[in-house]
């Protein structure tokens, strides 16, 4: 049997966090290791309980979600995977959490079985991008304007179909989806995402899609 996700949560409401605390322990799978009272607490529990997932509140007092977000994923040894959680459906927490390098969103109103599987597909290293948040997103980067990234040379160390899977990711393909499109196995897809995240330096297919937005590979259209 493989061992539980471990996840901490990161939440300056006591009922909140016991609140998903006893949802989460429900599940066989997942296990919750420790709670955070607010961002700086998050990322030194971080550094003492090696959780898979962080479930991140946006607002908190003193450092808020989106700090600490940047400091637990950009540490030189990170493993945490971030999951944001917000009452807030708001544009700007969208964009700048996943920039901050968050893998996923989640509103706090989400029921227990979307908070778990949320919770797994984080885990696994996938991108939580429903429908209406990558619109959202796409609408922020055409907002922006012009790419924000400082140069593209890392693109030009992928080949010519590693460019092209990127480009779907960004646009919420599945690897199902991928597959269909370029007419090839999953399995190799899957191969294909890998690579593109090795090379880029990249901790999964969230921050492939930003990276895809903000050096201008993909262009947000109709937005």
């Amino acid at each position: 049997m493989n061992s539980p996700i471990k996840v901490m949560i990161a939440d300056d409401q006591m009922m909140v966090r016991q609140g998903f605390t006893v949802l989460l322990d429900t599940q066989p799978d997942i296990q919750v290791v420790g709670q955070a009272v607010d961002g700086a607490d998050a990322v030194a529990k971080v550094a003492e309980l090696a959780p898979d997932v962080v479930l991140m509140d946006i607002r908190m007092p003193g450092m808020g979600g989106i700090e600490a977000t940047g400091l637990i994923t950009g540490a030189p040894e990170a493993t945490a995977k971030v999951l944001v959680l917000t009452t807030f459906d708001l544009d700007e927490y969208v964009y700048e959490a996943l920039r901050a390098g968050a893998s996923g969103f989640l509103l706090k109103d989400a029921s227990a079985d979307q908070l778990a599987e949320a919770v797994r597909v984080i885990a696994a290293g996938e991108a939580l991008l429903s429908p209406n948040i990558t619109k959202r997103l796409i609408t922020e980067f055409s907002r922006l304007g012009a790419p924000r990234a400082p140069s593209r040379a890392r693109i030009d160390a992928l080949t010519e179909r590693e460019t092209e899977v990127l480009s779907l990711i960004a646009q919420g393909l599945s690897n199902a989806e991928i597959s269909a499109h370029l007419v090839v196995a999953e399995q190799t897809v899957k191969t294909h995402v890998s690579r593109v995240l090795v090379k880029l330096g990249l901790r999964d297919r969230t921050q492939a899609a930003v990276f895809a937005y903000e050096t201008g590979l993909v262009r947000p259209t109709g937005y």
